[in-house]
Parts: structure tokens; sequence; C-alpha cells
């Protein structure tokens, strides 16, 4: 099954948006701890392949890895996009696990005496409450602080930067106008403010690409946004080409097979799954609940529900998705 397929339109938007390097680099150089922005060469920055979340994490997260000269050196910015819509409390050991991923891969294309990059990790988080994690590694050691300095040395540590979406108004989101359509979207939407005004800020749109605007109207309407509302907002734009576009997307999204009817017997046959997988294996992670919750088309969720009834265990039934 295609990977497109089953991620969720939050990854979507941000994928094609912070691709770019430029989009990236605009976002990142406002949004990194002093003194980094300073000492990066941001015409230098880009975007290496492949992905590095865990596979049960897929319908929660996404994630960027980019290259970078940093006070001359080579360094890797890593860029983790979380929707989960709740708190992690366990984020520092998630992201540990894929600094590791790609220091491991780094190891093996550079040969046994290749050196390491040091990685910046960023969580751009959406979800509308604010997180209580910490972003130190070693806050997750049940140990006496009296006696730490004493296994410091033995102890990884790290720290993350967190950016959480909620605690950014919407003016204060910088970067390249694409970037800053695609942030205020991704901040609205869990907070259903998707029609605010500064979401639909005219000097943003206006100066976005016809591709951009296409995945802004499309994230929207996947969002179940009131049409009506969504038409009036379009044509406050006073524009014939968003205009058109809009009205070409809404018919899209009706002859996609939006009915009621549809809907209901997808969202029986995702029920149905995710009871197999909840008495085969109990709690069903959150990552993975979501990631079936993105699968729409009927002949995908009835070939998963006969995975669900035969694998031998959840890594396997995620290692098919």
């Amino acid at each position: 099954m295609p990977d497109d397929s089953l991620h969720q339109p939050h990854d979507k938007l941000f994928r094609a948006t912070f691709s770019n390097p430029e989009n990236a680099a605009a976002f990142l150089r406002h949004h990194l701890d002093a003194p980094l922005p300073a000492l990066v060469d941001w015409n230098s920055l880009s975007l290496l392949p492949g992905t590095f979340i865990d596979s049960r994490m897929k319908g929660s997260e996404a994630d960027l890895l980019f290259s970078a000269k940093i006070g001359g050196s080579d360094a890797l910015l890593y860029l983790l996009w979380e929707h989960q819509r709740t708190d992690a409390p366990l984020m520092a050991l998630r992201l540990l696990s894929y600094m590791v991923r790609i220091w491991q891969r780094q190891a093996q294309e550079g040969g046994p005496s290749s050196r390491l990059a040091p990685i910046l990790p960023l969580v751009l988080a959406q979800d509308k409450d604010h997180w209580k994690t910490s972003t130190q590694f070693h806050d997750l050691f049940a140990f006496p602080s009296e006696h730490w300095g004493a296994v410091r040395a033995c102890t990884p540590d790290f720290a993350f930067r967190l950016l959480q979406l909620v605690d950014l108004p919407y003016e204060d989101i910088h970067g390249t106008p694409e970037g800053i359509l695609t942030l205020r979207s991704l901040k609205a939407e869990p907070l259903g403010e998707l029609f605010h005004d500064l979401v639909w800020d005219r000097t943003v749109i206006t100066g976005v690409s016809r591709e951009a605007v296409e995945r802004f109207f499309h994230y929207l309407l996947n969002a179940n946004v009131d049409t009506g509302v969504f038409r009036a907002k379009v044509e406050q734009q006073e524009s014939k080409n968003l205009t058109e576009l809009a009205m070409t997307l809404a018919d899209r999204f009706r002859q996609e097979g939006r009915q009621e009817g549809h809907q209901q017997e997808i969202a029986s046959l995702q029920k149905a799954l995710l009871e197999v997988l909840d008495i085969r294996f109990g709690l069903v992670p959150e990552g993975l609940t979501e990631t079936l919750s993105a699968v729409c088309d009927l002949d995908s969720l009835k070939s998963l529900h006969r995975t669900a009834l035969t694998c031998a265990d959840l890594d396997s039934f995620a290692s098919d998705l």
C-alpha cells in the first residue's frame, strides 16, 4: 500500500511546504534559539532523503532532515512535526531513537572511520493544549539529583527545541508567505479557527503560488469546514482565479464520494478493524489509531481487516502499512 495514501492531511501540508529549503530556512532562522541562527549558513541548508520515525507513529508524526554548515562545520537539523494532539512525556526518548537511526545511517554511508555530525532536533507541535513535557533528556531518569553527578558521564543527555503552535500568536509566526500560511493553518485547525482573519490574510495568500493555495484549500476542505463560509471567505479575496480554484476543488470533493452513507461504511470498517486489534493485542497505540483513521478506501480497509485477523503482532501489522 503506498505510504502517501495513509498520511494525514497535516503531514502532506507540512511536508509540501517545508521540504522546500527556502521555506524551512526562513522558518528555522526565526525560531531556533540563539546563538544558532547567526551561526548557520542558511544558503547551505539542504534536504536529505528518508524518514526516521517509528512505523507506529506514522499517523501522528512526520519528519524532515536537513544538512547545513554551522560555524563552518557539517551539522544536521532534524525537524519533527508532531500532531497527535496529546502531551508526549517520552518525546526526548523517541527523539533519541530517531537521532541514533540518523547517526547509524551516516556511519554506514561514511564507513568505519567516519565522524558523525551533530544533530539539532526541533519538535513542532500542533496540539491545542500546552505541553508539560520536559525538553531535557535527563529529566526522564528517576534518580536522586544529589547523586546525578556520579552517573552523568555514563548517561547520554541532550535537549531539544520545542515549538508549540498554540503558544505562538498568529502574527508571531515568521517565515516565507507559504510557510506562514501553512503554520497558521496548522495552528488554527485544532482550535477550530480555520476561518480566522489572520489565516486568510490577503497579503499572505496573494504572496504564494497557486499550488500552495490549492494545498491550503484542500486542507480546509479535508477538515469538513462549512462550505458556505468557505466560499464567502474566498470571495472576500476578490480574486477570480482563487474563486474558480475553490469551486473546482469543492466540486472535486463532492465527486470523490463524500456522501454520508459512504462515510458511515468507512467509519464502520475502521471501528471493526480497531476492535480486532484491541481484542487480539490490547490497547492500540494512538499513532497507529490515527493512521488507520486516515484510511478511507474501502478495499484497503477490508484488506487491513484481514491482516488484523491473521498477523502475529502489532509490529507486523504496522509494518504492512
